[in-house]
C-alpha cells in the first residue's frame, strides 16, 4: 500500500500561476479574443494578488457621477477615489465574471463607503439609484432669466452658456423662430445629465418645445385664425407674462386680439417689462413706456417682432382659441388671487384699475 501523499497547494498555485501566464502570452500572439484576454488577466491577477474587498453593507452615504462611456475600469478608479470599493481590480473582476458591464448606468449615483465590489456593481445596474439632477424653469421666463438658473442652479460657466447660445443653429429650431431662441425653450422640468452642457439642456427645451406645439396643432391652427405660427406664440408670451391663471389666459388672448383688429396699440406693461429688464414689478413709469423699441407696445402699433417671454402649453392653447369677446381692457385686480377683471370700454376698466390701486396702497411695494 502506497504511503499517504500530502498535497502542496503553494505548489499547485506557483504551477497554475506560470500555466495562465503562458496562456495570456498565447491569447495575444494568436489573436485570441479580448474577452478571453480580459477573463485570464483578471483570474491571474486574482491568483497573485491578495484578496482586497469590504464586507457589510457600507458606511456613510457617497454620492459619485459616472459619465456616459466609461469604461469598467474609470468607472472603479471612480469608486475607489471616493471610498466606495476597496479595489479597482476586484471591481473589474465582479464586472467581468458578470457579463452585465455594457448594463451599467451613467449619471449621479447615491452609493454608500466601503461596500463589497459585488454590492457596488449591482447598485450601478439599477436605476433606481441614480440620483436625477433637475432644472426647473418656470413658465413665463425670458430666455435671460432661464440662463441665470442654468449657471446657478447647474454651476455652469457664463462661458459655457454663452458658447451654447451661439451655437443655437443646432438646436433643430423652427424655420420660422428666426434663429431666436425666446420663446422657443419650453419652460417645464428637466432632467440633466452630468457633466452639465447647457447646449444639450436647451435642446432638450427646444425639442419638448417641438412635441408640445406639434400637439397643439400651432401652425394648423394660427393658418386657420389668420396668424402666422410666430405671431400666435408671441401672443401666447404676452398672455403667459400678464396672466398665470389658466381661466383667465383665453380672456387676456380676446383682448389683444380685438384691439390688434381695431387698430389701437396693446399698450402691455409686460412688453415694457422686458425692454427695460424689470422684474418683480407689475406697474410701469412714464419713462419706461416712452422707450423706442419694437417691442415696446406702448411706443410702436401691432405685436413685437417675436416673443418676449417662454410661454407654457396653456397659454399657447388661449393664443390658438380667443373666445368671442367685446373686452378691449384687463387688470388683475388682486395680486395674491390673480384675480382679473375685463372690460370692453375706458370707463369700466378705470373703475376696475381704482380696485387695482387700492390693492397696491394696502401693500406696499408690491406693485
Amino acid at each position: 500500500m502506497d504511503e499517504e501523499r500530502t498535497i502542496n497547494w503553494s505548489y499547485v498555485s506557483y504551477r497554475a500561476k506560470g500555466a495562465i501566464a503562458v496562456v495570456i502570452a498565447f491569447a495575444v500572439l494568436l489573436g485570441g479574443g479580448w474577452y478571453t484576454f480580459d477573463w485570464v488577466r483578471d483570474t491571474y491577477v486574482q491568483l497573485t494578488t491578495p484578496d482586497d474587498d469590504y464586507v457589510g453593507e457600507g458606511k456613510d452615504d457617497v454620492e459619485v457621477v459616472i459619465p456616459r462611456g466609461a469604461g469598467i475600469t474609470q468607472i472603479g478608479d471612480i469608486l475607489y477615489e471616493a471610498g466606495v470599493v476597496k479595489s479597482v481590480r476586484k471591481f473589474r473582476s465582479v464586472a467581468s465574471r458578470s457579463g452585465r458591464s455594457n448594463e451599467l448606468h451613467f449619471g449621479r449615483f447615491k452609493l454608500r463607503k466601503e461596500l463589497p465590489a459585488k454590492t457596488a456593481f449591482e447598485m450601478l445596474l439599477d436605476p433606481k439609484n441614480i440620483e436625477r439632477l433637475k432644472v426647473v424653469f418656470p413658465e413665463g421666463w425670458t430666455v435671460t432669466q432661464q440662463h441665470d438658473r442654468i449657471r446657478n442652479k447647474l454651476g455652469v460657466s457664463e462661458d459655457a452658456v454663452t458658447a451654447a447660445v451661439n451655437a443655437r443653429g443646432e438646436l433643430g429650431l423652427p424655420d420660422w423662430a428666426n434663429n431666436s431662441l425666446e420663446g422657443f425653450l419650453f419652460p417645464a422640468s428637466y432632467d440633466v445629465e452630468e457633466p452639465v452642457n447647457p447646449f444639450n439642456v436647451m435642446k432638450s427645451q427646444v425639442n419638448q418645445f417641438k412635441t408640445v406645439v406639434s400637439r397643439v396643432g400651432l401652425e394648423k391652427r394660427a393658418a386657420e385664425i389668420g396668424r402666422t405660427p410666430l405671431e400666435v406664440l408671441t401672443v401666447a408670451s404676452i398672455i403667459e407674462a400678464e396672466v398665470h391663471i389658466p381661466e383667465y389666459q383665453p380672456l387676456v388672448a380676446a383682448v389683444i386680439y380685438n384691439r390688434l383688429e381695431k387698430g389701437m396699440k396693446l399698450e402691455m406693461d409686460s412688453t415694457v417689462h422686458y425692454v427695460v429688464g424689470k422684474k418683480g414689478k407689475v406697474t410701469t413709469t412714464r419713462e419706461d413706456r416712452n422707450v423706442e423699441s419694437p417691442y415696446n407696445t406702448y411706443y410702436t402699433e401691432g405685436l413685437p417682432p417675436g416673443p418676449i417671454s417662454n410661454p407654457g402649453e396653456s397659454a399657447i392653447r388661449a393664443a390658438l382659441s380667443p373666445p368671442e369677446t367685446e373686452d378691449l381692457f384687463f387688470v388683475t385686480v388682486d395680486l395674491d388671487t390673480g384675480e382679473t377683471k375685463f372690460a370692453p370700454t375706458r370707463e369700466e376698466h378705470d373703475k376696475n384699475v381704482l380696485q387695482f390701486q387700492a390693492f397696491c396702497s394696502a401693500n406696499p411695494g408690491r406693485c
